[in-house]
């Protein structure tokens, strides 16, 4: 009887992904993760609902009639003048919760173990920033209601309407890229918040969504002018019909729409490939 050989096998790895429409389905199946992850804790939706909430009721009955908006100070231009302010600071305040569950990932070692699986590299952070774009979206719908409750109006029509809340979706998803890159960049939750939230207040505030830039000193006026978050905000302004058109001769505010998608772009773009990378140093 001859004797039966067997031949060693090798052990069995992860098949390489690869295609745009397999890390399509990767991203989209981490992004239903996060999702329902996000629907079993409440608290973290309705926390992210009620800041905003509060910065529009402060800040249009505080401060709204002692702001000079267009040779007036009545309280209701101010509010009509500050709700795109309100949105874009809304949309992006969100790169500190991305960051910080990215970073929660990461400490927990929830990524060494998407690693064994057969998926795109970049799907995990592809998924995670899509399904923050999803609660973004949601906190910008409860936050229109409120702004409509409080005298806000669009003027311009419903289709340009929409366009300047794709314009505020595409800047919050492009600085939600910021915040996966300093997720990924400190070793605490905690870290990525603070880190998240220092930047936020100078690029959020050196703008012109709560003042009128042309008030502002002339260097810190070019600041504003170019930062951009003000022309998203500009943009939306122009495209709701609101108060607030800007006499700057900056590029960036004359043609604000263009501006915002350019911005948006570029930083997804540049913030993306960074991530990327640094997940896959930080995963290798």
């Amino acid at each position: 009887m001859s004797a039966v050989t067997q031949t060693p096998t090798r052990p069995l790895t992860p098949r390489p992904a690869g295609g745009p429409a397999q890390s399509a389905r990767d991203s989209l199946v981490v992004a239903k993760r996060n999702l329902i992850r996000m629907s079993r804790i409440p608290e973290m939706v309705i926390f992210g609902l009620i800041q905003p909430i509060m910065f529009v009721v402060l800040f249009s009955y505080v401060f709204g009639g002692s702001m000079n908006i267009g040779g007036t100070t009545d309280s209701g231009v101010y509010r009509e003048f500050l709700m795109a302010g309100i949105f874009a600071q809304t949309v992006t305040f969100a790169t500190a919760g991305a960051g910080a569950g990215i970073a929660d990932d990461m400490h927990k070692g929830l990524i060494d173990r998407f690693r064994s699986l057969p998926m795109a590299r970049g799907a995990v952070l592809t998924g995670r920033t899509l399904a923050d774009l999803v609660q973004t979206a949601l906190t910008l719908l409860v936050l229109a209601i409120v702004a409509l409750l409080v005298g806000w109006r669009i003027h311009e029509g419903i289709p340009k309407a929409l366009g300047a809340f794709g314009l505020l979706l595409l800047l919050g998803y492009a600085f939600t890229w910021i915040g996966a890159l300093i997720g990924l960049s400190v070793r605490t939750p905690e870290a990525a918040t603070s880190g998240g939230l220092i930047w936020l207040f100078p690029v959020t505030f050196i703008s012109n969504a709560f003042v009128d830039s042309s008030q502002m000193t002339p260097w810190l006026r070019h600041i504003a002018d170019w930062n951009p978050f003000s022309a998203t905000v500009q943009a939306c302004r122009e495209l709701f019909g609101n108060p607030g058109v800007s006499h700057s001769g900056a590029w960036p505010m004359q043609h604000s729409v263009w501006a915002s998608l350019l911005w948006s772009v570029l930083i997804i773009v540049v913030f993306r490939t960074l991530s990327v990378r640094k997940y896959r140093n930080a995963t290798a």
